[in-house]
């Protein structure tokens, strides 16, 4: 990989670092069966690099996938050992193979707000992170409630990016008169409902407001945002309408809506479809997409389809070959400082 300007970079790559998975195998089997246990690339780098070499010359981004939340199934004081341990192996990875692997997104153990803060610095400071990874709600809590606000004020000092991952249990129905989620709606739509709805609750609490210069990526392409502009735009400019009074909700803001929603970054992890990048590129740009394919989750053949599938929607995009290259790199670069 001597040519790094060919080089694409998967900005949202999933990862189980070996030991972590062991761990999770031992002290959680249910989770580990479920998911872990027949998804060998996140945790067998042979595996994985057979996958990135299939569409090299790639690099990643990594970050601890899959879900649920470390805080879903680990107490507090586990929680903390194993965002810890997470976070070393991603770092040895990062050193060991750094062609393969530019950076690492830290794991953090939400269920304990200071030790998270503290980790926060420690993977950022001492193993050289380039942001941190939290979920659309922490245990049921948005990600505006005070509690998490010392987060957005870190990261935006820090100028590092907040990565976002969606999640929403089978334990959520889609109906009060049942108990579950049926169908795999909760993860299939519900995940992009719960990205967008994180999106509006960091919008509409005035975050962006009050730190300018936040970076906050979403998975999926940005939830439903992209699709739902006009509704965004009709919704939230109808002042003093005999129904709803919207302007109770923009009191704290300077700008539309709108401006605030294109401050997002986005990855282009919806296994391919020209059609909709192209929306999401109307919407933000091409300067906020970053590509990534969701590896090696969602995917039977473990990444081959979702990189396939992606990198062939992105190269059909029509747009310039150097927005191409922003999206399939250059943004990347520039949001986590990688040439610094």
């Amino acid at each position: 990989m001597s040519d790094m300007a060919a080089v694409k970079i998967d900005g949202y790559s999933h990862i189980s670092p070996s030991r972590y998975t062991e761990a999770l195998r031992k002290e959680f089997p249910g989770f580990y069966k479920q998911i872990l246990g027949s998804t060998p690339p996140l945790f067998d780098m042979d595996a994985r690099f057979q996958v990135m070499d299939a569409f090299g010359p790639l690099a990643q981004v990594l970050t601890v996938g899959p879900v649920p939340p470390l805080e879903v199934f680990a107490d507090p004081g586990r929680a903390v050992a194993l965002a810890t341990l997470a976070n070393d192996e991603m770092a040895e990875l990062v050193s060991k193979y750094p062609e393969r692997f530019v950076a690492a997104i830290a794991l953090l153990p939400m269920n304990d707000v200071e030790a998270a803060m503290n980790e926060a610095d420690r993977a950022i400071k001492e193993l050289g992170f380039r942001g941190i990874y939290v979920h659309s709600n922490i245990n049921g809590k948005p990600l505006d409630a005070p509690e998490f606000l010392p987060f957005f004020e870190k990261m935006a000092a820090y100028d590092l990016p907040i990565y976002i991952h969606p999640w929403r249990g089978n334990d959520f129905p889609e109906y009060l008169s049942e108990v579950e989620s049926k169908y795999s709606i909760s993860s299939t739509f519900g995940w992009p409902y719960e990205t967008t709805a994180a999106m509006t609750r960091i919008v509409f609490s005035g975050l962006f407001e009050r730190f300018p210069d936040l970076k906050v990526v979403t998975h999926h392409g940005g939830g439903m945002v992209a699709f739902y502009e006009q509704r965004i735009v009709q919704h939230f400019s109808q002042l003093g309408i005999s129904y709803h009074d919207y302007s109770e909700y923009l009191r704290e803001l300077e700008k539309s809506p709108v401006e605030y929603y294109k401050m997002f970054y986005n990855d282009t992890a919806i296994h391919g479809n020209t059609p909709a990048l192209m929306l999401a590129y109307s919407f933000w740009g091409a300067d906020h997409l970053i590509f990534g394919a969701d590896m090696p989750l969602g995917d039977p053949a473990f990444g081959m389809r979702s990189y396939s599938q992606t990198i062939s929607a992105i190269e059909a995009m029509d747009i310039t070959e150097a927005e191409k290259q922003m999206i399939f790199a250059g943004n990347v670069r520039r949001l986590l400082r990688l040439d610094a």
